[in-house]
């Protein structure tokens, strides 16, 4: 069974499953998620719990043995298995599928993993474990939703924020939760919280106490471009940089999308309804909007230049010309999110190095 995190609650409430399958690249949510299933089994007589760390050298006839090992005085457990790798290997599949064809109603195994490609949420083996146990998918949460998730955890802490408030505290901790918990009970310290009482929160004192902690990656880059947020990629690229990318990864990225957009536009171009086009596409539901902003806004020719620009920023990162990789990546951001830019200084001003 395939449940949302926000279903864990009412899941635990109907019964026991035999297994608990965690799938997320946020480890915030996925900690909190595994801690209510814990919590839950505690509470139902579930005191010992064994953990089995999984790397690419574990061996998984150590789990099937440790199930397999019954107890005299019966004694209730969870066998808290946490991959490091989204892929299994045959004896992987194989010890979780004789787990669950042999299921010990004393034993519950929760597993925890980063995301699950598409892929493999379609294989035959998974729809099998998946249909034997609970399977939660964890997304990470968007910045459209951040708001008020950061509203709710305030409120958790007898914390009222007014929206300005909550804005500049998105901007500080966007890409962190773990961050922006640990800055929320900072936030709570320093009001002095007393229980059942409610304290003002403004934009000063978030600007004053909380640390710039935001965290983003190249795909956070690329779809604030496509909605034609300059300022928002402007601020994320810089903050690559800092962290230490290298600029082909971010080039990498965004030619990837770039090149997935052309036949999504010709299709435009031959009158098909933008929606349609998404949906065929098979666009994750996440970015349906950014993309289907992108579709709006773009053509094949504007597609075409871009590649073009890439194309140099790829020799200068290489060393072929004379250019400053971020400064041209910045301009063609821009050019991505809608602003028009008077020249571009890599086509018009630098040198090509000829190849020996």
């Amino acid at each position: 069974m395939r449940i949302k995190p926000e279903q864990i609650a009412r899941t635990l409430k109907t019964g026991t499953s035999s297994m608990y399958w965690l799938s997320g690249d946020e480890p915030l949510l996925m900690q909190e998620a595994a801690d209510q299933i814990r919590t839950n089994l505690r509470d139902k007589g579930f005191a010992e719990r064994e953990v089995f760390n999984v790397d690419k050298s574990f061996n998984w006839d150590h789990l099937a043995h440790a199930t397999a090992n019954l107890s005299l005085f019966a004694t209730q457990k969870i066998f808290d298995v946490r991959l490091l790798g989204a892929k299994l290997d045959d004896s992987a599949k194989q010890a979780i599928q004789q787990f669950l064809e042999q299921p010990n109603p004393d034993y519950v195994l929760l597993l925890s993993s980063p995301r699950i490609e598409a892929a493999t949420l379609k294989a035959k083996w998974f729809k099998q474990i998946e249909d034997a146990g609970v399977f939660v998918q964890i997304w990470p949460i968007q910045r459209e939703n951040l708001g008020s998730w950061l509203e709710q955890r305030l409120l958790r802490e007898g914390i009222q924020s007014d929206s300005a408030a909550v804005a500049v505290l998105m901007d500080k901790v966007e890409g962190n939760l773990l961050a922006a918990v640990q800055e929320i009970e900072k936030l709570k310290l320093l009001a002095n919280v007393k229980d059942g009482q409610l304290v003002q929160l403004d934009a000063n004192t978030v600007l004053q106490v909380v640390a710039d902690s935001s965290r983003y990656n190249v795909y956070q880059l690329i779809d604030a471009a496509l909605l034609g947020d300059a300022a928002r990629a402007q601020k994320i690229l810089q903050g690559l940089h800092s962290e230490g990318i290298f600029p082909l990864v971010v080039l990498g990225a965004i030619t990837r999308e770039l090149r997935s957009l052309l036949p999504m536009l010709q299709q435009k171009e031959q009158a098909q309804i933008i929606s349609g086009i998404v949906q065929t596409a098979h666009v994750f539901f996440n970015r349906k909007q950014v993309v289907a902003n992108a579709l709006h806004r773009l053509s094949t020719a504007m597609i075409w230049r871009m590649l073009d620009h890439a194309r140099l920023i790829d020799q200068s990162i290489k060393g072929m010309a004379v250019a400053n990789p971020w400064d041209e990546l910045s301009s063609l951001l821009l050019t991505i999110s809608g602003v028009s830019i008077a020249t571009n200084r890599l086509t018009a001003n630098s040198h090509i190095i000829a190849s020996v």
